[in-house]
């Protein structure tokens, strides 16, 4: 099977969802399950082969993650994706801060490509890999 990858930007913010989840908690399942995504327009994801709720690896210069595919309701906007702010984000946006002491959430040229038989990792499982430390 030929992995189809599609040039995308990335933006990242706040959502409603992602400010409840935390209720419960930023190491519960219901965080990772709101904050864990990524939105895409309906036409890449057809691009992709990649059925709405299947595992995509967003890859950066600055790393990769994998998280779950949302069907963007928002759009069309094809070549925009987005995800809320997280660990998963944090994980491919410029740590650099120019400084302004902030990141940039927005405008970052990335890759899309689904990642079917990879999963989506937990906060201390990421924590782990890429710190070799896990939350207390």
């Amino acid at each position: 099977m030929i992995m189809v990858k599609i040039k995308v930007i990335l933006l990242t913010g706040r959502t409603i969802d992602q400010g409840t989840s935390k209720e419960h908690g930023k190491l519960s399942k219901e965080h990772e399950e709101k904050v864990a995504i990524c939105e895409v327009d309906s036409s890449d994801l057809k691009k992709l082969a990649a059925k709405k709720d299947s595992n995509v690896k967003v890859s950066s210069r600055y790393g990769s993650v994998v998280v779950k595919a949302v069907e963007s309701k928002r759009g069309p906007h094809p070549g925009i994706i987005y995800m809320p702010y997280g660990l998963w984000a944090n994980m491919i946006v410029d740590p650099h801060t120019h400084g302004t002491g902030m990141p940039s959430f927005k405008g970052i040229p990335a890759e899309l490509e689904a990642a079917p038989e990879e999963c989506v990792m937990s906060i201390p499982l990421l924590l782990e890999r890429t710190f070799g430390k896990k939350p207390k």
